[in-house]
C-alpha cells in the first residue's frame, strides 16, 4: 500500500545545482518578470503568480564537493557580459599556459617501449630541448586544448556566487541538503520528483522520527544531477541509452587547494597541464588563483587498467615530481576534494528530453573530451534549455517530448556545443588500444576536426581490469600477492601501498603540511559529514559477487577510503562518514551486474552529506 506523502505543486522542479543548473536558472530568471515587476511567465500551479521554480541539491551547501577549473568561458561570459570576474573569490583570467610531459624520475611506472625510448631521447637531448627538472615543455599547444584568456575558477566559489544572485531575485528557490530519491513516473512521462525519506536507519527502514519524502509535482523536471545522480541513473535504467551510446569512459579527479610557499614564482593565472607521470595514462593540472593559492590534481582514467589504482597516492607522487615540487615544497594544504567525471562526451549522451523532463550538464553528455572542458559546456546546455522553456511558456505549450525536442534539442544541435562535441566524439577511442594510440588519436581528431580518428573499443570495467596476478606478472609472484592480500584484509587496509612499495615506488615523505596521509586529508582538507536519518547511499547489490572478487577495485579506488576490505576478504565495509560522494565506486567495480553487464555490482543512490569545502 502506498504511503501517505506530502506533496507540493510547482511549475518547474530542478535536480542538482552545478554549472548547468546555474546557466539554466540564471537565464530563465531574467525572463520571468518585466521591468515593472509584473509576471511575463505565469504560473499554472499558482495562478496569478510568476512561474514557480524549485531546485533541490544533495550537498549540505551550494558549491560543496565540486572542483576547480580552467575554461574558455564563452557561455558564462555571455550570461554576465558586464561582470568583473575578480569580484568572485579565486577567479581570474588565465595567463601563461604550458603542456608538460613528465619523465619518470624513479623508473618505476609502467611505460611501453615507445615511451621508454622517448624518455631516453629527451634526457640525451636535454641540452637542445626545453627539458627541465625531468619535464619536457611542449613548444606548441594545440588550439583545441588552449584556454588562453579564459577563466580560472573555483567552481565551489562560483556556484555560491551564482546561487546568491539567483536567490536574491526571489524568483528561484534553491534547497541544499535535500537529496532527491527518484523521478515520479506516469508510464514514460515524468511528473515530478520524490525527495529522500528521513528518519530511517542505514538500511532504509523506518526508525524514530520517520517522515516519507515529499513528492514535488511539476509540469517540467530539469535534471542536472551529474554522472552518478540518482534521478539521471533512474531514467537511464528506465529508458536505456540511444543506440551506440555508453558510459564506459570516465575518470576520477582528485585535487588539492594549496597555499603556495613564499619562494614560488608562478604568476596568477598560470595554467599547467601534465601527462606521462606518475603513470603515462594519468593527467595532471596546476592552476594559480589570486592570492598565491593553487588548485592542483590528477585525473585517473577508466583506461588505466591497474586493479589497485589509487588516486590519492598517485596524486602525492605527482606533486613530488621535480618539475612540480620546486614550486610546491613548503606549501600548505587548504582544501581537498574528489569527483568522478563522465568522459564519454557525445557518446555518453542519454535521451535529452521526454514528456515532462529535460537533461542538462555533465549527465547529458555535454563534456568535451577532446578539449578536456566541461564547465562552460554544462553552463551552455542550461542556457539553451532555458531559452527553449521561455519560448514554450510564452506560447502556452506543454512540456511534451515533441515540444522540448523542437525548443531545446534543436537549439542544442545548432549550437557550438554540438559542433565541438561532434569533433570530439571519437577522439578517445584510441585509448581502447593503449596510451600511445590514445594520444595519437586525440591529436588526429583535433587537427582534422574529427574527420580522422584512431579506432578502438572502450570496454566495460569487468572486461578490461586484470587480476593482480596478471597485472604484476613478472614483478611480484602470485604467492607474495596472496600474502599481501591476506595481510591487508586482516588489517582492514587497501592493498595499493604495499604493492606500490614492493615494485619500487618510494615512500611518501610526510611533512604534516602538504604531504599528509589520506585520512589526514579528510580532516585537514574539508569536513566530511553524513547526517543521521538517511539510508546509506552505497550498496553492494549481490554480496556473493563481492565475496568471489579477488580484485576489489572499489576499495583501492575509493577517494575517501570510505570503502574498506572486510577482515575475511568478503563484502567490503562502507563508512559513509568518510564518503565524499564522488561516485568512484560505481566506475571501479570489476564485477558485472548479472542483469545489466554495462554496470557493476555497486548501486550509488541519493544521500545527504559529503565533503564540506567551498574552495574546491
Amino acid at each position: 500500500m502506498e504511503e501517505d506523502r506530502a506533496s507540493l505543486e510547482v511549475d518547474i522542479a530542478c535536480v542538482g545545482f552545478g554549472p548547468a543548473m546555474g546557466g539554466f536558472l540564471s537565464t530563465l530568471s531574467k525572463s520571468i518578470l518585466d521591468s515593472g515587476g509584473n509576471p511575463l511567465l505565469q504560473s499554472n500551479s499558482m495562478p496569478g503568480m510568476p512561474l514557480q521554480v524549485m531546485c533541490y541539491e544533495r550537498a549540505d551547501d551550494l558549491g560543496f564537493g565540486v572542483s576547480g577549473v580552467v575554461t574558455k568561458g564563452r557561455a558564462i561570459r555571455a550570461s554576465f557580459p558586464d561582470l568583473d570576474f575578480s569580484e568572485i573569490p579565486m577567479a581570474c583570467t588565465t595567463g601563461q599556459e604550458k603542456v608538460v610531459y613528465l619523465l619518470d624520475p624513479h623508473g618505476v611506472s609502467r611505460r611501453a617501449l615507445p615511451l621508454r625510448v622517448a624518455d631516453r631521447a629527451l634526457r640525451a637531448l636535454k641540452f637542445m630541448l626545453p627539458v627541465r627538472n625531468e619535464g619536457f615543455e611542449l613548444p606548441y599547444i594545440p588550439p583545441f586544448l588552449r584556454k588562453h584568456n579564459g577563466l580560472l575558477l573555483s567552481i565551489g566559489q562560483f556556484n555560491q556566487w551564482v546561487a546568491g544572485n539567483l536567490m536574491g531575485t526571489g524568483l528561484v528557490q534553491i534547497w541544499p541538503a535535500t537529496p532527491v530519491k527518484e523521478p515520479l513516473l506516469d508510464g514514460q512521462k515524468v511528473i515530478g520528483i520524490r525527495l529522500c525519506d528521513q528518519g530511517v536507519d542505514r538500511s532504509g527502514r523506518a526508525a524514530a522520527g520517520y517522515a516519507p519524502g515529499m513528492d514535488i509535482k511539476a509540469a517540467l523536471t530539469v535534471i542536472g544531477d551529474g554522472p552518478v545522480g540518482a534521478v539521471g541513473q533512474a531514467l537511464d535504467r528506465q529508458l536505456g541509452l540511444p543506440a551506440g551510446h555508453h558510459h564506459r569512459d570516465w575518470a576520477v579527479g582528485m585535487k588539492f587547494v594549496v597555499e603556495l610557499p613564499p619562494q614560488c614564482e608562478l604568476a596568477e593565472g598560470t595554467v599547467l597541464h601534465t601527462f606521462g607521470y606518475p603513470e603515462p595514462e594519468i593527467f595532471g593540472f596546476l592552476y594559480v588563483h589570486p592570492g598565491r593559492v593553487a588548485s592542483l590534481g590528477i585525473f585517473v582514467p577508466s583506461w588505466f587498467d591497474h586493479p589497485a589504482r589509487t588516486a590519492y597516492r598517485y596524486l602525492q607522487h605527482w606533486m613530488l615530481h621535480p618539475y612540480l615540487w620546486r614550486h610546491l615544497e613548503g606549501g600548505t594544504l587548504r582544501s581537498w576534494g574528489a569527483k568522478t567525471l563522465q568522459e564519454a562526451g557525445k557518446r555518453g549522451e542519454p535521451f535529452l528530453v521526454g514528456d515532462g523532463f529535460a537533461r542538462i550538464g555533465e549527465g547529458s553528455g555535454s563534456t568535451n573530451v577532446l578539449a578536456g572542458a566541461g564547465v562552460d559546456e554544462a553552463w551552455m546546455s542550461g542556457v539553451l534549455l532555458a531559452e527553449g522553456v521561455v519560448q514554450l511558456a510564452r506560447e502556452g505549450k506543454p512540456f511534451s517530448k515533441e515540444n522540448l525536442e523542437q525548443a531545446y534539442v534543436a537549439r542544442r544541435r545548432q549550437s557550438w556545443l554540438e559542433k565541438e562535441a561532434r569533433v570530439a566524439e571519437k577522439s578517445r577511442d584510441g585509448f581502447g588500444r593503449n596510451f600511445v594510440w590514445g594520444v595519437l588519436g586525440m591529436a588526429l581528431s583535433g587537427f582534422t576536426g574529427g574527420l580522422i580518428n584512431v579506432p578502438g573499443v572502450l570496454k566495460r570495467p569487468h572486461e578490461r581490469i586484470p587480476t593482480l596476478e596478471e597485472y604484476y606478472h613478472g614483478r611480484i609472484s602470485p604467492e607474495e600477492i596472496q600474502e599481501i592480500r591476506q595481510s591487508c584484509f586482516s588489517a582492514g587496509q587497501p592493498l595499493h601501498d604495499l604493492l606500490m612499495n614492493r615494485v619500487g615506488w618510494p615512500e611518501i615523505p610526510f611533512d604534516g603540511k602538504l604531504l599528509v596521509s589520506h585520512q589526514d586529508a579528510l580532516l585537514l582538507g574539508g569536513k566530511v559529514q553524513a547526517p543521521d536519518g538517511y539510508a546509506d547511499h552505497v550498496e553492494f547489490v549481490h554480496p556473493h559477487l563481492c565475496e568471489a572478487c579477488g580484485t576489489k577495485v572499489c576499495v583501492e579506488g575509493c577517494s575517501g577510503q570510505a570503502i574498506m576490505p572486510s577482515p575475511e576478504g568478503g563484502v567490503p565495509q562502507f563508512d559513509r562518514e568518510k564518503c565524499v560522494h564522488c561516485g568512484a565506486c560505481v566506475w571501479n567495480c570489476a564485477q558485472a551486474h548479472p542483469d545489466d553487464p554495462e554496470h557493476g555490482n555497486i548501486r550509488f543512490s541519493a544521500g545527504a552529506g559529503g565533503l564540506h569545502s567551498a574552495e574546491n
